[in-house]
């Protein structure tokens, strides 16, 4: 009993322990993590060691509160550590590869561990690819249809080198879609695609922003397209903008919509019935999108947000004139072109879509 409390004591110290990178998990960055894996010698959290288990040849996971540490494990714990080994698994990670952290979706989360543990593909030994060659991939994903609604098989073409990405369906001679390089950003969307592996492909064409929504069944290999695009991307950004620090780059490669969600939007007039819409929100690009249904490939229509001092406000009161039946929260998006009016179901929704709206006006 003497042995398991000090052994306790002595390994949440280490868990505290400054200048060793314990205090925060290893793979995710969560902070507090109360697992450890003792044969890597790290300290991770809840989720990451549900991820660590299934690699019973290369992690042991145990907890640093429930069960019993022996002495020798203590040791090798303090001999190793989360620094130690992000400077073993993690000294030649890829500007453009994604590093994910605890929010992401379990197939990030889960192909970063394997890739950093079971695959190698981090270590000081391993040659760092090219941008240019990463950014290359070609194979099959599975395609959301636009009239059918159903995902198809359809061949993927991406090429850094031409600048483009590409996709053909089996009727079709050549590509049905050829996609700049420029405009081309990718997302995990699991719970909207309703797929553990869904990821939402935008870009801009003829000025409108067209969505495609594939996954695969490997998690492996979703992932491998996702950093390949991002590849492409930063490989893309580099060139464009040479002056640019790599810090303000990497941000710029992909990016993930800062909130999204239905609202009720009436029309210009605002005399118009409300409609129930799916709205994006692109903090990047400053726009707002608005959508028939989630899983549309081209929006209704969007909104540019612009800055608080060129006239762009968000109120949550009606303009004067404006009648609305329903007794729910309201904002009102102003713009130097004109006022949207939009109805949230309640107010945490409301306040949620104020706050991120006020962000993208207030940033520079």
């Amino acid at each position: 009993a003497m042995d398991y409390d000090r052994n306790k004591a002595l390994l949440l110290e280490l868990q505290r322990a400054a200048g060793t990178g314990n205090d925060r998990c290893a793979d995710c960055g969560e902070p507090g993590p109360e697992w450890a894996s003792c044969k890597l010698g790290i300290f991770i959290c809840l989720n990451c060691s549900g991820i660590h288990r299934n690699l019973p040849e290369i992690s042991r996971v145990k907890s640093l509160r429930l069960d019993f540490w022996e002495s020798n494990l203590i040791e090798f714990m303090r001999s190793h550590g989360n620094l130690w080994a992000k400077a073993k698994y993690e000294a030649k990670v890829p500007p453009y590869y994604y590093i994910p952290k605890s929010h992401d979706c379990m197939v990030l989360r889960e192909q970063w561990i394997r890739a950093k543990y079971e695959r190698g593909e981090f270590l000081d030994t391993r040659v760092c690819p090219d941008p240019c060659s990463a950014g290359s991939r070609e194979g099959c994903l599975w395609k959301l249809g636009k009239v059918r609604r159903q995902f198809q098989k359809r061949q993927f073409l991406l090429s850094t080198r031409e600048g483009v990405m590409k996709y053909y369906s089996k009727e079709s001679r050549g590509p049905k879609a050829v996609i700049s390089i420029e405009t081309l950003n990718a997302m995990f969307q699991v719970e909207k695609i309703g797929h553990n592996h869904g990821l939402q492909i935008t870009y801009i064409t003829d000025g409108q922003t067209r969505n495609l929504f594939v996954y695969h069944e490997s998690g492996k290999e979703i992932v491998d397209w996702f950093n390949a695009i991002r590849a492409a991307r930063y490989h893309y950004l580099r060139i464009t903008f040479p002056n640019v620090p790599e810090p303000e780059l990497i941000p710029r490669i992909t990016r993930n919509f800062v909130k999204e969600g239905y609202m009720e939007k009436t029309g210009p007039k605002q005399k118009e019935a409300f409609k129930v819409r799916w709205f994006c929100l692109d903090s990047h690009e400053r726009n707002l999108i608005y959508l028939k249904n989630p899983l549309d490939a081209f929006a209704l229509g969007q909104v540019y947000l612009g800055r608080r001092d060129e006239g762009y406000e968000v109120r949550d009161d009606l303009p004067q004139k404006v009648c609305v039946k329903k007794k729910k929260p309201v904002i009102t998006l102003v713009t130097p072109v004109r006022e949207f009016v939009f109805i949230c179901e309640n107010d945490r929704r409301q306040k949620e879509w104020m706050d991120a709206l006020n962000e993208v006006i207030t940033q520079l």
